[in-house]
């Protein structure tokens, strides 16, 4: 599975961006979809993901009621709309996929995309 992020930028607080991730190489259904985000000097830390099937989504709790994950089937595409954005938002966001239901734990991660950085000013 290839995973290629976009829609990355920089943004004012309290803006809006909406990051995409393409999945190529064969259908991803049955996968769990992720979104994590690293900041400088920081550990990459889970954000968001979604069931492939089903669509059940999990968030971190500093990104709830301003980020939705969602999926289009007919595209294989993940997207994380990003609204009411902080600062403390800026980081470089990756894309994620697992055969697991929780992805959360890093180590169920199987496949990483390569990252788009988002720069939220104040």
């Amino acid at each position: 599975v290839q995973l290629v992020e976009s829609g990355g930028g920089l943004v004012q607080a309290g803006g809006s961006l909406r990051l995409s991730c393409a999945a190529s190489g064969r259908t991803i259904g049955g996968y769990t979809m992720g979104w994590f985000r690293q900041a400088p000097g920081k550990e990459r830390e889970f954000v968001a993901s979604i069931w492939w099937s089903g669509g059940v989504t999990y968030y971190v709790d500093s990104v709830k009621g301003r980020f939705t994950i969602s999926r289009d089937s007919a595209k294989n595409t993940v997207y994380l709309q990003m609204n009411s954005v902080k600062p403390e938002d800026t980081a470089v966001y990756y894309c994620a996929a697992s055969a697991a239901l929780e992805i959360a734990a890093m180590s169920n991660v199987g496949y990483w995309g390569q990252g788009t950085q988002v720069t939220v000013s104040s």
